[in-house]
């Protein structure tokens, strides 16, 4: 994984050359000249070299897997993709990702067994040698296949020669060591000779007699198989079949093997019989009962044999299923003696493995388990228990069990939020699982430097959330909420009544929004539903969910106003432009129609009415569903956030925002975006057809992130084409549009305690509202107090008149105290609210609100606070109450910010953000110097623009595969210490003992003959491979190579320094401990005594 070297950024520097950054110049010079001028005292820690760039950690399924491969005594599993990826897993916590260049696909793996190597064979007709005795494996040779495909590759254990079959049926053979090819090819007309007329097709097998080095398989695909020897360079037998073998398996005695076939039978032969095989097996065939064949299946795709010593042989294959078994799922089928069992997969099977408790193939095999690699799990069966019952699957594997639609990443969370998510997650567990442990065990754990909890959330296309513990660069899954369960469910398409805006998944989820001091939760989902979520240790029955049901409606029909839009009358009463709280609707929402038949008043999604449990976690508080207007569909929601301390939900969309109480359950503000302005819309709106502006059905969650539904073509935002892996976008104010200007969507909201207007002398609480036009508007709340109050009086809403414009839309808004120090959004601690015994104590629990530090009279009252607003386009920061521009920095001016972040890092806090043109870039606050600008990725997908985010202590994730979640840092600290996080793949393990030969068979032969490979192999027998066939290429691991070796003596020296200093400590120890360990001795020699006594008679062949 590549580091960043940063661009170091002169400090201070402004990207912006237009009058409105001169003018805030000017303002800043006068701002600096004022001798009370607050902008100075704000010591400003962060600096360029606090911040770098580098990718952590890659979590989830493989994307797209193609290879399989397991080393028996490391004890660790390697996965190649499409793509060209591999992921090593050894024990849970121990992952790791690794790229090959070229991208191409994986097509075969091969462990060095115990060895910390790994071949990876490649479709490009690349063998790559990867070293794994490094905490990020490298590359240590590369050989570059020109004249020939390859097929199949075979590695002897314990030999450095490597078999690799090609597609014109020839094997050439490669030293691991020097990664260079051998003179002794084995051609495929000198291995069939005579047996067939025409060419055998490639090499899709190739294994050695477990009894006999010397004597290699090869298996052809048009149905031949030939002993070859290689002493001798003849074939010693060949064996035909008119079937086309798909793979081939050794009994480990030497003296018969079974091929896989593509019509589904499998054969098995003695070796010295080559003129029909003993048996011919068909799995899944229907016996017909006139002796004759049996019908056809599908290819046995693979079959291996693995002996046992107190039973029966196994027999493990997948596919080989009858044809008539339509829409039957894929399976893997165990044959073991007399029973045969048929197990049936969820996805596709790309590859199996057997494990087995010896790596030698020459003795009983006693396997004990079966790693199936499918297209989007990777599942592992116990073959010693009855039944093959699975192994729970301890990686995060399940990431995209659903697909995900967004995510959210919390870093220095409350430390109690994970062990309250684990018990109530705990109880999710399925049963049924194996009881053993599991078996891929190898590697060691990292040492995990950083302590401080963190948490990725995730939210899926049918409506689930998955909470994950993500800290010290481990992930697991520790919670999941299922968001549909309070919806009923549609049995048929006419249940519908075409209400769905989408399709398919209706319950998606697009925004979440997640306090974690609260515990409030609250999703946006793609069916314009809102749904708030409680936390609670306790099950609780819910009679009925309370609901909600608005009619968000963006019009205008004010007859002062003629310029703008004229909306043709709708037969049924409007309430979008009413700011009154609307009363809830009745439960079961009443579905009407206009008397022009189109739908009104009808939300998306039917509430459950009866009641049902709700188990221990997040709890169902209120169901919010925006309806459908006069025949239009609701509009999907842009922005959302919740807020514990004030009992508020807002959220908005392109026709609007609505703010509802969750407490009393009641709607506070429900307003078109223009309303909001009042008189001071700074906007010309013009004419729009009624229903252009309907979304296409089903713009589903491929389009979604917070503010893309918007005006003019930045509809094109995180949808539009990609050219040149990058997004272009014209800005140009000639740019027009039927509905420019005219949807203003609502793409940021914040609570917040503060100044609302210039003239305020202390902060309260209010609601900082941004749009997609670049407006910033301050809506003032007026809150009762806690208690019964807050339940019985209205909290009072009213737009204060504060507007704030910026260049294009805006995403994220923060607020900093006078030092500079961030101020969070109030909050109310969470507490357990099932229990009655607490109802006395309500009046008792106090709102926790951040409180401002009141300025001294000596100081201007008018720098406050600070306001952070990051635009698409630019970040300013706002003193305030004055509300003068501070700072100001143009981010991009050729593209734009897809996310946007106030993070803390190093006890200080910055700006993060993410273009659409691949930089990563930080800005120190208040004064938004550019702190690193580094280029990552081109946004080259929706799924990065809508997963892509930052958290605290310099972390960041986005999505980079359907199934996987990239964790990257740009912490400087983090990217030192990442090397000692990261986890061993390799560890010193004594390779077994060979099996024994036995006194007879030592005796007499028959035991396994060994073969000098070099003799036959190397330079001075075979000579020299032709150079046009391959070309070596070293690999950069090698210089890595060293430098993890230097590494590990650095290493040494520095467990030798850390040695001495608890040497100091253990001295004091010391003495203690030889008091015990002289009670210890006494016991001892009176167990030894006893001991001697009891043997003191016997022969040492009794023991």
């Amino acid at each position: 994984m590549k580091k960043f070297n940063i661009r170091k950024v002169l400090d201070g520097l402004t990207a912006g050359s237009s009058s409105s950054s001169s003018q805030q110049q000017q303002q800043q010079q006068q701002q600096q000249q004022q001798p009370g001028s607050r902008e100075n005292e704000v010591q400003e820690t962060l600096q360029s070299e606090h911040f770098q760039l580098c990718k952590t950690v890659r979590h989830g399924f493989p994307y797209q897997p193609s290879a399989l491969a397991f080393d028996p005594v490391q004890k660790i599993l390697a996965v190649g993709t499409q793509t060209g990826a591999l992921r090593l897993f050894g024990r849970p916590g121990v992952e790791c990702y690794c790229q090959h260049d070229s991208g191409a696909a994986v097509i075969q793996l091969q462990f060095l067994i115990n060895e910390g190597a790994l071949v990876s064979a490649l479709a490009d007709d690349t063998l790559h040698l990867w070293n794994l005795r490094q905490k990020r494996p490298a590359i240590l040779h590369s050989l570059k296949f020109s004249r020939e495909r390859i097929t199949f590759c075979h590695l002897p254990f314990q030999s450095k020669w490597l078999y690799v079959g090609t597609e014109r049926g020839n094997i050439h053979i490669v030293n691991v060591e020097s990664f260079t090819l051998s003179g002794y090819v084995i051609m495929w007309n000198k291995a069939i000779e005579l047996s067939s007329k025409s060419h055998p097709g490639p090499v899709v097998h190739i294994s050695d007699n477990p009894m006999d080095e010397g004597k290699l398989l090869i298996g052809f695909e048009s149905g031949t198989v030939a002993l070859w020897d290689l002493k001798s360079k003849k074939a010693d037998y060949r064996y035909t079949h008119d079937e086309a073998i798909h793979s081939v398996a050794w009994h480990h005695e030497g003296k018969q093997f079974i091929c896989s076939h593509s019509d589904g039978t499998l054969t098995i032969w003695n070796v010295k019989s080559p003129t029909k095989p003993v048996q011919t097996i068909t799995p899944h065939g229907k016996q017909l009962k006139d002796g004759k064949k049996p019908e056809p299946c599908k290819p046995i795709l693979k079959v291996e044999f693995k002996t046992t010593r107190s039973g029966e042989p196994f027999i493990i294959l997948s596919g080989g299923l009858s044809y008539d078994t339509v829409g039957r799922r894929p399976c893997l089928t165990v044959m073991h003696g007399k029973s045969t069992a048929v197990l049936e997969m969820d996805y596709s099977i790309v590859d199996f493995l057997t494990l087995c408790e010896t790596p030698y193939p020459n003795d009983f095999q006693e396997p004990y388990a079966v790693v199936v690699l499918l297209e989007k799990d990777l599942v592992l069966i116990d073959l010693a228990q009855n039944g093959y019952p699975i192994f729970e699957n301890p990686y995060p594997l399940s990431i995209h069990e659903s697909p995900v639609t967004c995510c959210e990443y919390f870093a220095d969370c409350p430390v109690d939020v994970i062990p309250a998510l684990y018990s109530v997650g705990a109880r999710q567990k399925r049963q049924g699982y194996s009881k053993k442990e599991w078996p891929i065990s190898g590697g060691n754990w990292g040492l995990g430097t950083q302590s401080y909890p963190e948490i990725i959330i995730t939210g899926h296309a049918d409506g689930s959330i998955k909470f994950w513990d993500a800290s010290a660069i481990t992930l697991q899954v520790l919670y999941k909420l299922k968001t549909s369960k309070v919806f009923e469910k549609s049995r048929n398409k006419d249940d519908r009544l075409n209400t769905d805006i989408v399709d398919e998944d209706p319950y998606a989820i697009q925004i979440i929004s997640w306090c974690p001091e609260s515990r409030m939760l609250c999703i946006a989902g793609v069916s314009a539903h809102v749904i708030i979520y409680r936390f609670s240790k306790q099950e609780v029955t819910t009679e009925v969910i309370p609901m909600l049901e608005i009619r968000l409606l963006y019009e205008i029909n004010d007859v002062d106003s003629p310029e703008l839009e004229q909306v043709p009358p709708l037969p049924t009463p409007v309430g979008g432009s009413n700011p009154q709280p609307i009363p809830p609707q009745s439960h079961p929402s009443t579905s009407s129609s206009s008397s022009d038949g189109l739908r009104d008043n009808v939300p998306c999604l039917k509430v459950k009415s009866s009641p049902f449990k709700q188990s221990p976690g997040y709890q169902a508080e209120l169901v919010i569903q925006l309806v459908w207007v006069g025949g239009e569909p609701p509009q999907q929601i842009t922005s959302l956030a919740v807020n514990s301390s004030y009992g508020i939900v807002v959220f908005g969309n392109c026709n609007g925002i609505a703010m509802v109480d969750y407490l009393q359950k009641a709607v506070l503000l429900n307003l078109g975006t223009i309303e909001l302005y009042g008189s001071n819309d700074p906007y010309r709106r013009e004419p729009r057809s009624p229903r252009k502006s309907r979304q296409p059905s089903g713009a589903g969650l491929c389009d979604i992130n917070e503010g893309t539904i918007v005006p003019e073509d930045r509809c094109k935002s995180p949808t539009s084409d990609i050219k040149d892996n990058s997004f272009s976008r014209s800005r140009s104010s000639s740019v027009t549009s039927i509905d420019k200007e005219s949807r203003e969507a609502i793409s940021a909201l914040h609570f917040c305690e503060t100044y609302t207007r210039k003239t305020d002398s202390s902060p309260s609480p209010c609601l900082w509202v941004g749009t997609t036009l670049g407006t910033v508007l301050v809506i003032a709340l007026n809150i009762p107090p806690g208690g019964e109050q807050r339940l019985l009086q209205p909290v009072i809403v009213s737009p204060s008149g504060t507007i704030l414009r910026l260049k294009g839309a805006i995403l994220r808004m923060a607020f900093l105290d006078n030092t500079g120090c961030l101020v969070p959004p109030a909050y109310e601690p969470w507490r357990e609210y099932n229990v009655s015994e607490e109802k006395d104590e309500k009046d008792k629990l106090k709102k926790r609100r951040p409180v401002s530090v009141s300025p001294s009279s000596s100081q201007e009252i008018s720098e406050n606070q600070y306001a952070v607003i990051c635009s698409e386009k630019q970040a300013k920061v706002i003193s305030l109450p004055t509300q003068n521009c501070a700072y100001k920095q143009n981010i991009t001016e050729t593209s734009f910010v897809l996310r946007g972040d106030i993070v803390a890092l190093s006890n200080s806090i910055c700006l993060a953000c993410f273009c659409a043109n691949g930089h990563i870039m930080t800005f120190s606050l208040p004064s938004l110097r550019p702190l690193l600008d580094v280029y990552y990725l081109p946004l080259t997908n929706m799924r990065i623009a809508r997963t892509f985010c930052f958290t605290n202590n310099g972390q960041a994730l986005y999505l980079v595969s359907p199934t996987e979640i990239q964790r990257l840092t740009y912490s400087q600290e983090t990217c030192e210490n990442l090397q000692e996080m990261l986890g061993e793949l390799f560890t010193p393990v004594e390779t077994p003992e060979a099996p024994n030969r036995g006194f007879f068979k030592g005796l007499f032969g028959g035991g396994a003959q060994s073969l000098d490979r070099e003799e036959l192999f190397g330079e001075s027998a075979s000579g020299k491979a032709s150079r046009s066939l391959a070309q070596h290429i070293p690999g950069p691991g090698g210089i890595e190579g060293v430098k993890g070796a230097a590494s590990g003596v650095v290493g040494e020296l520095a467990r030798a320094r850390l040695a001495l200093d608890e040497r100091g400590q253990k001295l004091g120890d010391l003495e203690e401990r030889t008091a015990a360990m002289l009670s210890s001795a006494d016991s001892f020699s009176k167990h030894a005594h006893e001991m001697m006594l009891k043997y003191k008679d016997k022969k040492w062949y009794q023991f």
